[in-house]
Parts: C-alpha cells; sequence; structure tokens
C-alpha cells in the first residue's frame, strides 16, 4: 500500500484522534471530551476524502460521503443508549444506510465473472456460529438484529466482489476494512447481547475506526493517477 503525503500525515492524525477517543472513552471525568473525540474519527475522514477524491466520479463521491454521513449519526446516537434504548435502534439504522451505502459503491466496481459461492458460505457459518451465541439476548431487537446481520454480511460480499475490476491496493483495502467492520459490529453485539468482554469499548473502536479508514483510503485509490 503505497500512501500519499497528505494520507500519510493524514493517518498520524487520525490515529491521534482514535488513541484520544480510546482514553476519553475509558475515563469517566473525560466523558465531554469522549462526545467530541468519537464523533470526530469519522468526521476527519470525512474532511480527508472532500479535499483529495478529485478524479472519482461524482456519483462514487456522493455515496461514500453519504456512508460516512450515517456513521457519524450512528456514532452520536449509540452514544446515548444510556439515556434510551431507543437511541440504539436508531443508530443501528444509521449505520444500517451507511453499510447500504458502501453496498451501492462497492457493487459499481462488482466482477460478474467471479463466483462469490465459497465466500458467501464461509460468511453463512461465521454468521450463524455469532446468531447462535445471540439469540437468547435479543428479545425484541431480534427481527432489528438480524436485518443487520443480513446487510453487513452482504456489504463484506460486494466488497470481495471488485477483486479484479479495480486495482489491488483499493481491492485489498477495501474488502480488509469490510471485515474490520464485520469483526466491530460482532464483538458489539456480543458485548451487548451475549456477555460483557473486557475491553471491548478498545477492541469496538479499533476495529470501527481501521474498517471507515481502510474503506476510504481504499475508495481513494480508484484515483486515476
Amino acid at each position: 500500500m503505497k500512501l500519499t503525503n497528505t494520507e500519510k500525515q493524514f493517518s498520524i492524525l487520525f490515529f491521534v484522534i482514535v488513541l484520544f477517543e480510546i482514553i476519553t472513552g475509558s475515563t469517566e471525568s473525560l466523558q465531554i471530551a469522549h462526545y467530541i473525540a468519537k464523533p470526530a474519527i469519522v468526521i476527519s475522514l470525512v474532511f480527508l476524502f472532500t479535499k483529495t477524491s478529485e478524479g472519482i466520479s461524482k456519483s462514487i463521491k456522493r455515496i461514500t460521503l453519504l456512508a460516512l454521513v450515517f456513521s457519524v449519526l450512528g456514532d452520536i446516537l449509540l452514544m446515548f443508549v444510556d439515556q434510551s434504548p431507543h437511541f440504539f435502534t436508531v443508530g443501528l439504522v444509521a449505520f444500517l444506510l451507511a453499510h447500504i451505502m458502501y453496498i451501492v459503491m462497492f457493487l459499481r466496481h462488482r466482477n460478474k465473472q467471479k463466483s462469490i459461492l465459497s465466500f458467501v458460505i464461509l460468511l453463512l457459518v461465521y454468521a450463524s456460529g455469532l446468531f447462535y451465541l445471540l439469540k437468547d439476548g435479543l428479545g425484541e431487537m431480534l427481527v432489528p438484529v438480524i436485518i443487520y446481520m443480513i446487510v453487513i454480511l452482504s456489504m463484506a460480499t460486494t466488497a470481495f466482489m471488485r477483486k479484479g475490476i479495480v486495482n489491488s491496493s483499493s481491492y485489498n483495502l477495501v474488502f480488509i476494512g469490510a471485515i474490520f467492520f464485520m469483526i466491530s459490529d460482532s464483538i458489539l453485539a456480543l458485548n451487548k447481547f451475549y456477555q460483557p468482554i473486557p475491553f471491548s469499548n478498545i477492541s469496538i473502536m479499533l476495529t470501527y475506526a481501521l474498517a471507515q479508514y481502510l474503506i476510504v483510503i481504499g475508495i481513494l485509490k480508484l484515483k486515476k493517477h
């Protein structure tokens, strides 16, 4: 992966923001700073993408920015889950829309000749194991979580389908980012509906930040040099 100078400088700033969020999110006395740090992660990616996406088609730009805006909205809503469980549901919808935007974008570059059967079987085995652990704790969230799982599995599948159509840098970054997104959401679901996971706030945030970072940098690699 070859980063431009701007991307290198941004990467340092980005991971400083992520570290700041992890510290503030884990420290009760820094709660106000946490409310700024968490949305700042994806907002910084919006700035990077807006400033450096010349050479990418307008439709790809629009869809990417929509995915990032819905992600920021989801981040903000999930910070207020303690005040009302409805924030979790609405936050879930925001991330659902973000994933749908990514799906729409990834489908623009799908390789129609590529067989996805083995990859889909692998994902279904993973999802079945995860659902087996979650099912007893879901209650009224059963249907929303099933819908969400289908959408994120579709997002990972459509990222996989780009192979052979886009350049290898864009493919690898976006695909690894999609897998990190799936891991982040899995940890979040297990922590909420199965049993508390030690240091879950750190693992969820790290995998989530990496997911968004890799997907955005991967999309920027579509630029014609």
